[in-house]
């Protein structure tokens, strides 16, 4: 356990903060991003406990587990890598494939959007940085049949180089570079493949289609947030063939946004819900309410709200089978003390084709007119209602599904929340209408945020997972105050990747007090259990974060004041009967991810019952570390004797049973 000196090196970029600063975008810390407000914990009604351990004391009730550092497993797959964290040295010379979204591309939000310039900047960042990039996205040739950019993937190409001012090079065919000549790639070029929705493979996840799609490539960066809420291969798939899948500068900045809609912190929070299809969205409307202090029902949602309450409402406009949905929302808003508004008239046509716009009361008869949007009363209400709120969500038309030119209640609205965002409230917009309507209101975007694809948004707010986010690697969210969880931080570092039940952990912490032990474990149940267990200890030299090491490993350990001196992975699960998923936590970044922190001397320790695992181990441990690690004497046949004088709970059963362990020791010079 001798530690000599050794200097933490930074994943940071030296020129990333300065060159994005320059071209005009705001540069956010590491742990700035994802922090979000009581919302965000809120998103499935549990509480996040976030809290480190601080005392030494026995736990006396239940209370006492908020004060453990486990991160709510709802809301986790929200913390993603990103490329603006990700090491720039290690993009050079990679193939980095970029999924973008077409829409952004191809001028549909105007040619100066904050979102366009985020999509580009992770092309020229991704090209600065010396990366060879490979684009791929799609478009719809039917719907977008007048645009001459998308005539041929030659014109797209030729487009995209106009946005960039980098040659783009377009490959006709299948996905893919294996039939790509890679003399075209001397100059560092960028190369276009063909439209995804040529291929059946990309809408059904296909795993050939996705590995052809990877072909080549080492990095994946998503950046069509807009697709989030689809399981698609260039967006899911993909990344089961990538080392390492990041979210670009725009998907970046879009998450952010998506998090703020769950942020309580500006209060009252009122939400102004449009649309139709009631049964569909019930499981977002209760989350709503939790999280809003009122809500403002339009569209022909609020018929249903208005039914619910006992008034008259043509039952051709009524959703019958959401009525006890419908009943239950009320009754929780009542719990809660969160007034329901709905309208109090509406403009209508009437249905004598002469084309007549009247103004009726919403609780009156309808016979004989058609709902078109919002009247000038209920206009006036909300404008009454918006001053007392600090933040405001606009998520659904306000019309009932009329033409445009029968719509002018959303026109008026947006007049309404443009003077409120001059008030400093906050305000959110969700959906083409919406958005549209704003802009033709405001001078600049800068003062709302926005989401164009409104599917994403009620994915979200229905507590559902969203694939494309999910399958993007982690980082650990919060920057853990060393101080608090070890006596001394300075000590040298053990961690124990998978450390499961602890027990190993917990001897070794006995047996050599002047070192540090981290066990990282996703298994949060057992993590808790060994907090539990830690609460009578005062020596403080152990501690355990529930996390899956095999992607935060540097987010967690880089921050550590003193050395690395030692990495311990013993008995993963071999998953025999899927080949895909062996050794699965042994992966190239998290080798590279402990080559870089571990100090020079340091070890790492293998292990496992199973021998074509633990050489699968150390294979990818001497291939990934380029040199850096190497056998730390002669493993011979892999039956080198325990090193520590302590045996994992695992070990200690292999053991007992007459069967052996296969064990290998690594060192970094």
């Amino acid at each position: 356990m001798q530690a000599s000196n050794f200097q933490l090196r930074s994943s940071g970029s030296p020129w990333l903060e300065p060159w994005l600063a320059s071209a005009g975008f705001r540069v956010a810390t590491h742990g700035g991003y994802f922090s979000g407000g009581l919302g965000l914990s809120r998103l499935k009604c549990r509480l996040q406990c976030s809290q480190l351990w601080q005392s030494t004391s026995l736990l006396h009730n239940q209370k006492e587990k908020d004060r453990y550092f486990c991160i709510d497993q709802s809301t986790l797959y929200l913390h993603v890598q990103s490329l603006r964290n990700f090491p720039t040295e290690k993009l050079c010379g990679e193939v980095v494939v970029v999924r973008l979204d077409s829409a952004l591309l191809l001028g549909h939000l105007g040619t100066c959007t904050f979102s366009l310039e985020r999509a580009l900047l992770t092309i020229k960042y991704l090209y600065k940085a010396r990366a060879k990039v490979v684009i791929v996205t799609s478009w719809d040739t039917v719907l977008q049949s007048d645009n001459p950019e998308i005539k041929s993937i030659d014109s797209f190409a030729e487009y995209l180089s106009s946005l960039l001012q980098l040659q783009v090079i377009p490959v006709d065919g299948a996905p893919g570079l294996t039939s790509f000549k890679k003399e075209k790639w001397v100059q560092n070029n960028i190369i276009l493949f063909e439209n995804l929705l040529s291929f059946r493979g990309e809408v059904a996840n296909c795993n050939d289609f996705s590995r052809k799609l990877a072909s080549g490539a080492t990095i994946f960066v998503n950046d069509s947030f807009s697709l989030s809420h689809k399981i698609l291969a260039s967006t899911v798939g993909i990344t089961r063939f990538c080392y390492a899948s990041l979210a670009g500068f725009h998907f970046e900045e879009e998450l952010t946004r998506l998090i703020k809609i769950t942020d309580t912190t500006r209060r009252p929070y009122i939400a102004i819900i449009g649309g139709s299809n009631f049964l569909r969205k019930a499981p977002a409307l209760r989350m709503l309410i939790f999280l809003c202090d009122g809500l403002f029902f339009v569209g022909k949602l609020s018929f249903q709200i208005m039914n619910g309450l006992g008034m008259s409402v043509p039952s051709q406009f009524i959703e019958r089978n959401a009525i006890m949905e419908v009943l239950q929302i009320i009754q929780v808003a009542r719990d809660r003390n969160v007034p329901i508004y709905y309208p109090t008239d509406l403009w209508c046509l009437n249905n004598d084709n002469s084309g007549t716009l009247g103004v009726i009361n919403s609780t009156g008869q309808l016979d004989g007119w058609t709902p078109a949007d919002i009247g000038p009363s209920t206009l006036e209400k909300i404008s009454s209602i918006i001053p007392l709120y600090k933040k405001i969500l606009w998520i659904g038309p306000t019309n009932y599904d009329l033409a445009e030119e029968f719509s002018s209640g959303a026109i008026q609205l947006g007049q309404i929340l443009e003077k409120a965002s001059f008030d400093s409230c906050e305000v959110i917009v969700v959906g083409n209408a919406a958005c549209n309507t704003l802009r033709q209101n405001m001078d600049s975007s800068s003062r709302y945020i926005e989401f164009r694809n409104a599917a994403v948004v009620w994915e979200f707010l229905k507590g559902r997972i969203l694939p494309g986010i999910a399958a993007l690697d982690k980082h650990y969210p919060y920057r853990i105050p060393w101080s608090s969880v070890f006596c001394d931080p300075t000590l040298p570092l053990v961690v124990d990747i998978g450390s499961g039940n602890g027990l190993f952990l917990f001897q070794m912490a006995k047996s050599y007090e002047s070192s540090n032990f981290l066990g990282l474990e996703m298994n949060e149940k057992l993590v808790i259990r060994c907090l539990e267990g830690m609460a009578s200890d005062e020596k403080r030299n152990l501690y355990f974060v529930s996390t899956n090491a095999t992607s935060t490993f540097h987010s967690i350990v880089s921050s550590y004041p003193g050395r690395l001196t030692l990495v311990t992975i013993q008995c993963p699960n071999p998953d025999f009967n899927k080949e895909q998923n062996r050794w699965r936590m042994v992966r190239r970044m998290l080798v590279e991810a402990i080559t870089d922190l571990l100090q020079t001397n340091g070890q790492v320790y293998l292990q496992s019952d199973v021998e074509s695992v633990l050489l699968g181990m150390k294979e990818q441990f001497l291939s990934y570390s380029k040199g850096q690690l190497v056998v730390d004497g002669d493993d011979g046949d892999h039956r080198m004797e325990n090193p520590f004088g302590v045996v994992s709970d695992w070990e200690r059963h292999v053991l007992a049973r007459g069967a052996p362990m296969y064990r290998t020791m690594l060192r970094k010079v």
